[in-house]
C-alpha cells in the first residue's frame, strides 16, 4: 500500500484530504489526539491515536506503516486564543511540529506536504498577497506556523527534507457527498456559526470590529472551498514524488468578501434570518487578506473551481443539517 501519513486527519481539512487521498490510490493513515477532530471522521484509512510530542510512537508509526509522505494539519488555530495563551500555542503548534519533523526526516520519509496560513503575512491593506510578500505576523498563531517554515527549511538543508507549503485563506465548504463536514466544538468559523445562526442553535451572530478601513467596515476575507485546498495538497504530494523542490503555494481566489456580505449570502442560501449583534475588535485580527495564487495555478495546475461564495455556503449548510457527527 501507499501509505500518507495525516496527522490532524480527524480535523476538518485534514478528514477531507484523508478522503481525496484515498479516491486517488493512496492509504491515509491519520494520527491525531482527538482533542479538537472526530473518531467518526476518521473513513478512509486506519487511525493512530497520538500526540506529536510522543516521539516514540510517531517512530512506531513510521516504523509500521512506512508512509511515502507526511501532510502535517494538526495544530491549535484559534487566533483569539492564541492571544491569551501564546505559550500553548508555541509549545503545541512548533514543539510538537519540531518532534514530528525530526521523526519523519530520521525515518527517511523526506516528502513533507505543510499547512500554514495567510496569517504569517499579517495585516497589508490593499495588497494582493502573494509568495513574495514579506511576513509580518500579528499572532501567535500565525508566529507558529512561520517558524515551522523556517524548521523545514533548517531540515531540508540538513537532511534533504522537501516540502510543500501552503498558506490558504478561509477554508469553508463541505465534502459534497455529505459523508464529512466542518464540525467544531466551539465553532468559531464565520460560516458555519452564521448556519448556526439559520439553523437555530445561537441567538445571533457577532461581527466584531465594524471600523475598519474597508468598504463597509468589516473584515475582509478571501475564501476557498476545503475541497479545492485538499486537491492542491494532493498536487503538491504528487510534485514532490516525481522529485520538484521544496516551495510555497499560496491558495485562495484573489477575491475578498466582508462579514457582512457573507452573512447576507448566508440568508439568501437558506432562506432565514440571522440576527446579528455588533461588537468591537478582536486582538489579532487584520483587516483584509485576499490571496494571489498565480504560482498554484502555474506550477501546480490547481484551479479553485468550487470556490464560489454561494457554492461554499451552500454545502455547509447541507452537511450542517445532516452531518454533526454528536448527532
Amino acid at each position: 500500500m501507499r501509505h500518507v501519513l495525516v496527522t490532524g486527519g480527524a480535523g476538518y481539512i485534514g478528514s477531507h484530504a484523508c478522503k481525496i487521498l484515498r479516491a486517488s490510490g493512496f492509504t491515509p493513515v491519520t494520527y491525531d489526539n482527538l482533542s479538537t477532530g472526530w473518531r467518526e471522521a476518521v473513513r478512509f484509512g486506519p487511525l493512530v491515536e497520538g500526540e506529536l510530542s510522543d516521539r516514540e510512537k510517531l517512530d512506531a508509526t513510521f516504523a509500521r506503516y512506512r508512509p511515502l509522505a507526511v501532510l502535517h494539519f494538526a495544530a491549535l488555530s484559534q487566533v483569539g486564543e492564541s492571544v491569551r495563551r501564546p505559550g500553548l500555542y508555541w509549545r503545541n503548534n512548533v514543539e510538537g511540529s519540531l518532534t514530528l519533523i525530526e521523526a519523519t526526516a530520521e525515518a527517511g520519509c523526506l516528502n513533507f506536504v505543510f499547512s500554514s496560513t495567510c496569517a504569517v503575512y499579517g495585516d497589508q491593506d490593499g495588497v494582493l498577497l502573494d509568495e513574495s510578500c514579506a511576513l509580518h505576523p500579528v499572532s501567535p498563531y500565525a508566529s507558529s506556523k512561520r517558524a515551522i517554515e523556517e524548521i523545514l527549511r533548517d531540515f531540508e538543508r540538513s537532511h534533504g527534507l522537501r516540502s510543500a507549503i501552503f498558506r490558504y485563506f478561509n477554508v469553508a465548504g463541505a465534502d459534497p457527498e455529505g459523508e464529512i463536514g466542518e464540525f467544531h466544538r466551539p465553532e468559531t468559523h464565520l460560516i458555519p456559526v452564521v448556519l448556526e445562526v439559520a439553523e437555530g442553535r445561537r441567538e445571533a451572530v457577532s461581527i466584531f470590529g465594524t471600523d475598519y478601513p474597508t468598504p463597509d467596515g468589516t473584515c475582509l476575507r478571501d475564501y476557498v472551498h476545503v475541497m479545492d485546498v485538499v486537491e492542491a495538497h494532493l498536487l503538491g504530494l504528487r510534485r514532490l514524488e516525481r522529485g520538484g523542490e521544496s516551495r510555497v503555494f499560496n491558495l485562495g481566489t484573489g477575491h475578498g468578501y466582508s462579514v457582512r456580505e457573507v452573512i447576507e449570502q448566508c440568508r439568501r442560501v437558506t432562506g432565514r434570518p440571522v440576527p446579528v449583534v455588533e461588537s468591537g475588535r478582536r486582538p489579532g485580527d487584520c483587516a483584509a487578506l485576499v490571496s494571489g495564487s498565480a504560482r498554484a495555478r502555474r506550477e501546480l495546475g490547481w484551479e479553485p473551481t468550487r470556490s464560489d461564495l454561494g457554492r461554499m455556503i451552500a454545502d455547509a449548510w447541507a452537511w450542517q443539517q445532516t452531518g454533526h457527527y454528536d448527532s
